[in-house]
């Protein structure tokens, strides 16, 4: 069968091709990619190619297929996965296989970095028989494919939040998850991820009781606040307060304030800048534990931590990069059962032929995730601009019409109606 994909062969090397991939092995599984989102990890594989630490092997003679974070079905099921796997089942991919390599030490190969044959931009790939011996081959049963590639991201919030942990007086016992009930602080975190974080902590099973999402700018948190409103948050026992500290001559004082004078058990920073975790390491309490969730691009990056609070007042700090298998399975599992809705991460859509473009210039272009249908011929583009599209002539300006017109009924958000209407009508790639 042949494929289209788009293969690395090198920093800035990336092409979009087609060509014939091999008859599956009896260990192998075929599989139909729907849809992908573009993670600026890809980004930074396109930057470093062959110094990136997840390439197994030189890839100018061995072009791997990028991206990692893709939802399809199963085609044609090797004969050792019969009993498992069936065709026309939806899937998601954990791409942290830590599998191990012939020296029996687990690697750092994974989907969409290491492999000639799988990855997220590709109409067709080959499932390789250690996704399946890791238990990393998942079973995805939402209703839309998109959301199954917003479950690796999504596994990173979940990830993040099980990370954070509180002690026992007098014991070395520590208790992992944010503080049931307790009062949570998410800095600088009305973009997309920060988002989910407000989305996960309002309909997780481990609840707290205030969540303050601070930002600089009055109209994301108008939009953030449009999205997940105190209102809704309310209904599940949570009090939400949206907060611009751009002109607090005091914000710690003032979000202080905002936590009945008392300091917070749990802050996320979102964002590598300075004075934002020099914020959270003022708004930590008693046994506070702070997630530094934001990943610095410079190797260099630092700021002032109150170590005297370390010791005396038992401060906590974390940072973690990912979600792990669990994490994915139970991002999974709440957005099958509607708990979860992380529809504002995706910003943009388009066709496999944006990928290239997309995934190199990817940090200069704002918003949220790059959402792209491998199957479709469609230029990057951003929701809001959907009604600029209407210019367009012919069947072009009715498509971007009515999809306008569907997610405009939907708060401006991504949705299965709309991800059914551009399967549906989308040219082909």
């Amino acid at each position: 069968m042949k494929t289209k994909a788009v293969r690395i062969y090198g920093q800035n090397d990336l092409r979009l091709e087609e060509f014939e991939l091999p008859h599956i092995k009896d260990d192998e599984i075929l599989a139909k990619v729907v849809s992908d989102s573009i993670c600026m990890s890809s980004h930074k594989l396109a930057m470093q190619g062959n110094k990136h630490k997840r390439v197994r092997e030189d890839l100018a003679g061995a072009p791997a297929i990028i991206g990692h974070e893709f939802c399809g079905e199963l085609v044609e099921i090797g004969a050792r996965w019969k009993d498992q796997f069936k065709g026309g089942d939806k899937f998601a991919i954990q791409p942290a296989l830590n599998a191990p390599g012939p020296d029996g030490k687990a690697t750092l190969w994974a989907p969409g970095y290491s492999y000639r044959f799988i990855g997220g931009d590709a109409t067709y790939i080959i499932i390789p028989k250690e996704v399946m011996e890791m238990g990393c081959l998942l079973e995805y049963k939402a209703d839309s494919f998109y959301l199954g590639s917003l479950s690796e991201p999504i596994s990173c919030i979940v990830g993040a939040y099980h990370a954070q942990y509180h002690t026992r007086s007098g014991s070395y016992v520590h208790d992992m998850g944010i503080a049931e009930g307790g009062s949570l602080a998410l800095l600088a975190s009305a973009g997309p991820m920060g988002l989910g974080a407000v989305d996960y902590a309002i309909h997780c099973d481990r609840k707290p009781g205030l969540i303050l999402v601070t930002d600089i700018d009055d109209a994301r948190l108008g939009r953030a606040a449009s999205i997940f409103s105190p209102e809704d948050a309310a209904k599940q026992g949570v009090r939400l307060v949206y907060v611009n500290t751009k002109d607090m001559a005091d914000p710690a004082a003032r979000l202080k304030e905002i936590n009945a004078g008392r300091l917070f058990n749990d802050v996320f920073v979102f964002a590598p800048v300075r004075p934002v975790v020099e914020l959270a390491d003022k708004l930590l309490g008693s046994d506070g534990c702070l997630n530094f969730f934001a990943g610095p691009t410079d190797s260099s990056f630092s700021s002032l931590f109150n170590f005297y609070n370390v010791h005396y007042e038992s401060h906590h700090l974390v940072g973690t990069s990912g979600g792990n298998t669990g994490d994915l399975k139970e991002s999974i599992a709440m957005m099958s059962a509607g708990k979860l809705n992380p529809s504002a991460l995706v910003t943009h859509v388009g066709g496999l032929n944006a990928v290239v473009e997309t995934t190199i210039g990817l940090d200069k272009i704002p918003g949220g995730k790059k959402l792209i249908y491998t199957h479709k011929n469609l230029p990057l583009t951003a929701i809001d601009d959907f009604a600029e599209k209407r210019n367009e002539k012919g069947e072009a300006a009715s498509f971007w019409k009515t999809l306008g017109e569907i997610t405009g009924k939907n708060n401006r958000l991504w949705c299965k109606e709309a991800e059914d209407y551009l399967l549906k009508n989308a040219p082909e790639i």
